[in-house]
């Protein structure tokens, strides 16, 4: 038999692409983001973002408002202790969890409905991680200068002038996130108090964690990671796709006008000069010509500085533009035969049209927004203040007594969410010849035993109801508690059984 040979060739004979692929590492090694200063309409309103979103995130805490004596005052505290997540005027209990369930919800459709309508618009101006990186890039650039300085500065020596930078930079960075790890911890105890705990040592050992774990990523993320969160942590731009459409406003070159590129002064040229302002300000580095990529968030700072650039050369402004991928492609098809020049720039605008706002995803999205919301909006409405359990012991069942009648014995509990405090009388409905006792509470002119309430709290009582001996019962009666106002009114009832021996 013949020899069978082998079905690869040998490394030396693969060809020079395929062995060059070969060879690679398989993690490169990251390639630093020197984002230059810009400015224009989307640098205006990312700052103003910028702003409001710092403002409320640090300020928040220290609002003040008036719930009464015994209650905190900070306006919006997830109180831990106390079991307790207070918003202003709103007051949820342990129970009531589900209206912050029912609040993610609404904001992930919110999310789903804005990146269908205007693509990676969280991302690229209210997301935290945007938001602390461009304060973070501030204040590099107010230490160490714009691009070209930073780049100078990070190639040349390693002299006092690098390092004082250098320490400067993140002596202010370490402060932001110190500030942004102590207003996090705001949230969950008083600001004042626990501001004043932290500075002066007394703070408990969890506070001084969660102080640290955040502002440590803070400068972590913020810092040094930057685009790397963007690009390798967030899964968001993994799946985000499938909330987007070719109507969907997006960042974009608009190539039917820009290529093919070239010099100023050439002919047959687009209007791209191939200058990179556009990569130059990106905050991840990518190419915003090279079409839709996972990196891009959609900040729209490249529009600004490809803006700027034929503002200079005196050609119309949004070669690279906030645009529908289903207009780029009808201008490029209606461009197609015509050579770069005013004519091509006219024809390709009149093929645009206005972007669909409402078509059946984004339509979807508004009904899901609109049922949750009322769903939320019902829900809170139709809350009670005051609500009563009643929990009858299992273990007896029931205890039979010497003249042989037969006793259940119940834990009964108040919730009262209002600040009223006003005793609430019990009343017992069932069949005749049921007797109710509470333990150590006085009765009213009626004989009916009289429970106080706890102000924004639970009272909890002891209720014993028995039945005279000689009685027929059946193995579980059905029976209904129910609490009276000094006005005779019944706020709140609940059912329960009464058990008896077997027939």
């Amino acid at each position: 038999m013949g020899t069978i040979e082998a079905p690869h060739r040998a490394k030396a004979d693969r060809p020079a692409a395929t062995q060059a692929a070969a060879d690679q590492p398989m993690y490169a090694s990251r390639v630093k983001v020197y984002p230059k200063r810009v400015f224009g309409k989307v640098r205006s309103v990312k700052w103003a973002v910028l702003i409001v979103c710092l403002v409320l995130y640090y300020v928040l805490p220290w609002l003040r408002w008036d719930r009464g004596e015994g209650v905190p005052d900070q306006a919006v505290l997830v109180d831990i202790s106390n079991a307790r997540i207070f918003f202003f005027w709103i007051e949820l209990w342990p129970q009531e969890i589900y209206f912050l369930a029912g609040g993610l919800i609404l904001g992930a459709f919110a999310l789903f409905a804005v990146s269908s309508l205007f693509g990676r618009l969280w991302c690229g101006f209210t997301c935290p991680q945007t938001v602390w990186t461009d304060l973070f890039m501030w204040v590099e650039r107010w230490i160490q200068g714009d691009r070209n300085a930073r780049m100078k500065l990070d190639q040349g020596p390693k002299d006092a002038n690098y390092w004082t930078r250098k320490a400067l930079t993140h002596g202010v960075w370490v402060l932001i996130a110190a500030a942004t790890g102590g207003a996090w911890v705001m949230y969950f105890n008083d600001a004042p108090t626990v501001t004043w705990a932290i500075l002066t040592g007394g703070a408990s050992l969890e506070v001084y964690f969660f102080f640290a774990l955040f502002a440590g990523f803070t400068y972590l993320l913020a810092g040094w990671a930057r685009e790397q969160v963007c690009t390798y942590m967030c899964p968001w731009p993994r799946f985000q796709a499938a909330m987007l459409d070719e109507n969907s406003l997006v960042v974009t070159y608009r190539d039917w006008r820009g290529e093919p590129r070239g010099k100023l002064k050439g002919e047959g040229h687009g209007d791209c000069v191939d200058c990179f302002a556009c990569v130059h300000v990106c905050p991840t580095g990518i190419d915003i010509r090279d079409g839709q990529q996972l990196e891009c968030i959609g900040c729209g700072l490249c529009v600004d500085a490809c803006d700027s650039v034929m503002a200079k050369l005196g050609k119309p402004k949004g070669l690279v533009a906030f645009e529908t991928l289903k207009n780029l492609s009808a201008s490029a098809a209606a461009t197609a035969a015509i050579r770069p020049g005013p004519e091509r720039q006219k024809a390709g605008m009149a093929a645009r049209h206005m972007p669909r706002f409402i078509r059946p995803r984004t339509i979807m999205y508004a009904g899901a927004l609109t049922l949750v919301s009322v769903v939320m909006l019902g829900a809170f409405l139709l809350r009670s203040t005051l609500d009563v359990t009643v929990i009858r012991d299992r273990a007896p069942l029931f205890v039979r007594l010497s003249d042989g009648g037969i006793r259940n014995a119940y834990t009964v509990k108040i919730v009262n969410k209002t600040r009223e405090e006003a005793p609430l009388a019990l009343v017992l409905s069932a069949p005749e010849g049921f007797r109710m006792v509470v333990q150590d509470v006085e009765a009213d002119a009626q004989g009916r035993p009289l429970l106080p309430r706890r102000a924004d709290g639970i009272a909890q009582y002891r209720v014993l109801v028995s039945v005279p001996g000689g009685r027929r019962l059946a193995e579980s009666t059905p029976v209904t508690f129910r609490l009276l106002d000094p006005a005779g009114r019944a706020v709140a009832s609940t059912s329960s059984t009464f058990a008896g021996p077997r027939p």
